[in-house]
């Protein structure tokens, strides 16, 4: 069901630390129409060579991105490459042209429940996704925002159009992913830092 949503914000969460478990960070918090929205990173259960952030919460289908490879177990959070993605377990189609220069060119592009979406970075703390319009709905965009520091550090979603439960579980999924490749100048980063901590890990 299409439903219009106030704004509403995720707080910064981590687990308490338990001796030989990796801790989890995340965000929570309460949508005023869709309940508790809760975001964790690395999600249970804890595989080698995997990381996985995992949406669950409220009204909202289960969503789950998972990075699988030997440098996943270098990373705090699910990166784009090597990834799947899952809302209500069912697989969501993804491409993105990793050459473009612009943020639009370098877009997440995805196929989920029969909807076409697209991801765009909108700098370094913020993104907006887009369930494309077609003929029969307008479409909805959905941005995110994160603010503040330490553990005042907040992510707000805001919804022009109406969104879909699915929208918001996808919207908020992706705050507990690193989309530094979708912009040019991250993705240059993200590589230097890719291969630093492979020949650091493989020289100890």
């Amino acid at each position: 069901m299409h439903t219009a949503i106030t704004p509403f914000a995720l707080a910064r969460w981590k687990s308490p630390k338990t001796p030989g478990e990796p801790r989890q960070y995340g965000w929570t918090g309460t949508s005023p129409e869709f309940g508790e929205v809760r975001v964790v990173w690395p999600a249970l259960p804890h595989a080698t060579s995997a990381v996985v952030t995992e949406v669950t919460g409220g009204h909202l289908p289960a969503a789950r991105f998972e990075t699988r490879g030997l440098l996943s177990d270098l990373v705090s959070k699910p990166t784009l490459n090597r990834a799947t993605c899952r809302v209500d377990g069912r697989l969501v189609a993804m491409e993105r042209n990793r050459w473009a220069v612009t943020h639009r060119g370098r877009a997440l592009r995805m196929r989920c429940m029969g909807d076409d979406y697209r991801l765009t970075a909108l700098g370094k703390h913020a993104y907006r996704l887009e369930r494309l319009r077609d003929d029969e709905d307008p479409g909805v965009v959905v941005t995110a925002h994160e603010t503040g520091v330490g553990s005042g550090r907040r992510v707000t979603l805001r919804a022009a159009g109406r969104v879909l439960p699915a929208d918001l579980s996808l919207a908020a999924l992706f705050s507990g992913v690193d989309r530094s490749v979708l912009t040019r100048r991250g993705a240059v980063r993200a590589g230097f830092k890719r291969m630093f901590s492979f020949w650091a890990e493989t020289t100890y």
